[in-house]
């Protein structure tokens, strides 16, 4: 393997670890400012679900304004994937989802709401911009 990935893509932290204990609050993402990129991908990481029978979807949003005060939901076309295959349920112990954008907006936001859950539930969000128009990305990342 002699291909380099790193110095192409630049990882930011969108939804820090983080529980939601026994309750429906959503975990929202960072805007992602995708300037300078012509590729992002979100990527999700599960803990342990406790709740036996609680269900986490994934939405998305995205905008021109660094605020998303423009926010709109991307149309299936704008997304490689859906939304439905990055949600999860408490089946998905320890588990990773994703999913792309390609739209043509700057601004994106990703939220992941829980229903049902009455247990502890851990997640985790990394967005990854991608093809930078300058290379090589920064490290640690920008």
């Amino acid at each position: 393997m002699r291909r380099d990935l790193m110095n192409n893509i630049n990882p930011l932290s969108a939804i820090p670890p983080a529980a939601a204990t026994a309750d429906n609050t959503p975990w929202v993402s960072s805007i992602i400012d995708t300037a300078g990129y012509d590729s992002l991908t979100f990527v999700f990481v599960t803990g342990t679900e406790a709740d036996a029978d609680a269900v986490f979807t994934l939405t998305m949003e995205h905008g021109d304004n660094s605020g998303l005060s423009d926010t709109s939901v991307p149309a299936a076309t704008d997304l490689i994937g859906t939304t439905a295959l990055g949600s999860f349920t408490f089946a998905d112990d320890n588990k990773t989802r994703k999913i792309g954008y390609i739209g043509t907006k700057r601004y994106v936001r990703a939220t992941v709401t829980p229903t049902n859950n009455a247990g502890n539930a851990f997640l985790a969000g990394i967005a990854i911009l991608g093809h930078p128009h300058i290379a090589a990305t920064a490290n640690p990342p920008a």
